[in-house]
Order: C-alpha cells, then sequence, then structure tokens
C-alpha cells in the first residue's frame, strides 16, 4: 500500500488545478466515472481540501496527497504512481 507522486506530477497538478503551497489533494473513491482503476466498477476523483482521517499520504512540492482512511482499502493490494505524462497525469496501479 503505497502512494507515490512524481515531482513533475506534482508540478502539473499545481498549475492546472491552480494549488497554493500547503493545499491538500484528495483522492476519492467513486463508483461510477472518473480515473480509471484496477477495481472494475471503481474509478479515482479529485478533491482540493484537508479531511481529518488521512491515512495515505506524500508531500511533493509542499501539496499534500492523500488518502483517507475510509478509501484507503484501495490501495491494499496495490501502489498508484502518478507520473507526468506528455501534457496530463497518468495513474500507475503496480
Amino acid at each position: 500500500m503505497k502512494l507515490e507522486v512524481t515531482k513533475e506530477a506534482a508540478q502539473w497538478f499545481i498549475t492546472e488545478m491552480d494549488l497554493n503551497p500547503g493545499d491538500y489533494v484528495q483522492f476519492v473513491v467513486k463508483l461510477y466515472g472518473g480515473i480509471p482503476t484496477v477495481h472494475p466498477d471503481y474509478y479515482l476523483g479529485l478533491s482540493i481540501g484537508k479531511e481529518d482521517n488521512i491515512t495515505i499520504h506524500q508531500v511533493v512540492e509542499d501539496i499534500t496527497f492523500y488518502f483517507t482512511q475510509q478509501d484507503s482499502w484501495f490501495l491494499d493490494d496495490y501502489r498508484l504512481k502518478v507520473v507526468k505524462k506528455d501534457d496530463d497525469v497518468e495513474y500507475i496501479f503496480e
């Protein structure tokens, strides 16, 4: 269970989401529509803001990327690596 956001991907989020130092980006598990994942019928969404029950997180470029305790099951058997690819980001489940 690991979350890895590369520096280049973090810079992409900062630009695209107009983030400021100290901001929080939450990965949210959704049932329909969003970022495709390794779990059938489950997708990821993004939300800006801090929740109290942060379980999995990484701070990159002074931005905290995280999953809450409620959604941490999503990475039980996987590592999520977020990388910049061309003009977008790619979500790689290993």
